[in-house]
């Protein structure tokens, strides 16, 4: 195929299950990117990678920086860690770029989740102490491609190593469902019920960063990207689900 340059956006991302099934998330998440970095560095061909903001604790009180002490709380993020170091192993010429509560249009994800339990339940309890800034699939494809063509046009090994982005601004994942009711409602005409309840009610297999909101201020003055607002992006994917009946 002869690529000019590698986009790998597949992982194990079901964060939950990875803490009983740690092979097959460190398989697809550590050892497969790794590989996939030396077929790259044999190529000669840059390789971009997509990873997470689980790499942290979540005990910071300012957005992470790129350079900031990681320590994954489960399994998945410790998977997540390894794929990053394997990759720095094996190619200067690589992009790590960490996001973070991914959703979009097409997957199940929090929104279509979101969405389901308005139709079917009429609300849901959802977390209100764990920070972050929900982002866009799409937004993080638009800028996986503009940074892939800057490293292709300049070749600026300045250009290479670790990024962040993310939405602008940060909320709860109990704002994000505040959001996907309130359109939802005033799409179905229907009232839907939110509850905000702690961490501590709502015990799951693999523990989660209180506060992972990244700073992507490196991203900005390096590529010139400039993440939109969460909640911009969040209805318009909104809109695109509400449209087509796609819950």
């Amino acid at each position: 195929i002869q690529p000019s340059a590698v986009i790998n956006a597949a992982a194990y991302t079901q964060v939950d299950a990875a803490e009983s099934d740690q092979d097959a998330a460190f398989a697809l998440n550590a050892e497969a990117p790794t590989k996939l970095a030396a077929c790259c560095a044999q190529a000669d061909v840059p390789l971009l990678h997509v990873s997470t903001d689980y790499v942290f604790d979540g005990s910071a009180e300012r957005p992470y920086l790129e350079d900031d002490p990681t320590g994954p709380l489960n399994a998945y993020g410790a998977s997540k860690l390894a794929g990053e170091e394997g990759i720095r192993a094996q190619t200067a010429a690589h992009i790590i770029l960490r996001t973070s509560w991914v959703y979009g249009p097409h997957m199940p994800n929090f929104v279509t989740t979101m969405l389901r339990l308005a139709e079917e339940k009429g609300g849901a309890s959802v977390v209100d102490d764990q920070i972050g800034a929900p982002t866009s699939a799409l937004d993080i494809a638009d800028a996986l491609l503009d940074i892939a063509h800057t490293v292709l046009d300049q070749s600026d090994q300045d250009l290479w190593g670790t990024y962040h982005f993310v939405a602008a601004g940060q909320g709860s994942w109990a704002d994000f469902a505040a959001l996907i009711f309130e359109r939802f409602d005033a799409h179905s005409g229907k009232t839907t019920e939110l509850k905000r309840i702690a961490t501590s009610a709502y015990p799951t297999p693999a523990a989660r960063p209180l506060y992972s909101v990244l700073s992507t201020q490196k991203l900005s003055q390096i590529f010139g990207i400039t993440p939109r607002d969460w909640t911009i992006a969040a209805q318009e994917t909104l809109t695109r689900l509400l449209e087509r009946g796609m819950r």
